[in-house]
């Protein structure tokens, strides 16, 4: 039996790109990757010089790739004018309320009624009380004019009179300078419970804008968290875009190979066996040689 081998082959120029695609991808597995540049390295314990020097070389052919790619490099629009206006806006009213609590905190407490106090309420009462002595001396006149008349005057009569008179007097003043003074307490007393009800509104109602501020503050925080989350998922598609374009251009390239590769015959070895001639063939095959040669002669 006689063995037979058949070789098949690309085309030349095919076998020399899939060389150059594996030559590249063996030497791309050897390159450190590294996402920061020249300055961002330092040399690690127990790093070996050989290793520190094959990282500064990755980081210094980064920052090529980096400057090389920044026309690709994703961006993050600015705010909007309408979003910074919110935002100004936004903390312009945060507490803006405070004068009026302040304003209402100061008509409060246990002395509140003294400033409710009718400012005229002195002068009502120094009017009223000098009329009141004004008709008290007319009527202490007349009983002294009675006594006159009835031959009395100067006695005891007189005198009994006039002290009981001068004492139902007093007592009516008295009872009239109360009453004006409750009458304005009672006022001022209404008013400072009226201000005390709305203190106990105001209990209520700061906690629920205090709540506001901060759910508007939040409101502003989450977009400037959103605003910066953004950047840095920019900064880091840039980054990778840059630490990895070697690895792409490789896988690119061998894209590439494999679509050329595709359409042509593949490579291979095939062996196969051949049986050997007998004596028979042999001679069978030399006597048609011979007669074929001699009919070609004739």
């Amino acid at each position: 039996m006689a063995t037979e081998t058949t070789i098949s082959r690309p085309a030349p120029f095919v076998e020399d790109l899939g060389k150059d695609l594996a030559e590249q991808a063996v030497a791309l597995t050897g390159v450190p990757v590294v996402s920061g540049g020249i300055g961002s390295l330092s040399k690690m314990a127990g790093e070996t010089d050989a290793g520190f020097k094959s990282r500064q070389d990755a980081a210094r052919a980064f920052d090529v790739r980096k400057q090389n790619l920044a026309g690709l490099a994703p961006q993050v629009a600015g705010q909007d004018t309408l979003q910074t206006l919110a935002q100004i806006k936004g903390l312009q009213g945060v507490g803006s309320y405070q004068p009026f609590l302040n304003q209402a905190q100061a008509a409060t407490g246990p002395q509140a009624f003294q400033q409710y106090m009718s400012p005229y309420q002195s002068q009502v009462m120094e009017a009223s009380l000098a009329e009141f002595d004004k008709n008290a001396a007319i009527q202490q006149k007349g009983i002294a004019d009675q006594a006159i008349s009835s031959g009395a005057f100067g006695g005891g009569r007189e005198g009994v009179m006039q002290a009981e008179y001068q004492a139902g007097s007093d007592m009516k003043r008295a009872q009239l300078q109360a009453a004006l003074l409750n009458q304005g307490f009672g006022q001022a007393q209404q008013a400072a419970q009226q201000q005390f009800q709305n203190q106990q509104g105001l209990a209520q109602l700061v906690p629920s804008l205090q709540g506001k501020d901060v759910s508007t503050l939040g409101s502003l925080g989450a977009l400037n968290q959103a605003q910066a989350q953004a950047e840095k998922d920019a900064q880091l598609q840039a980054t990778k875009m840059a630490a990895y374009q070697p690895q792409e251009q490789l896988q690119n390239y061998g894209n590439l190979v494999t679509g050329i590769m595709g359409g042509m015959q593949g490579s291979g070895t095939q062996t196969s066996q051949v049986p050997n001639p007998g004596f028979l063939q042999t001679a069978l095959g030399a006597a048609a040689t011979g007669a074929g040669i001699y009919g070609a002669l004739k």
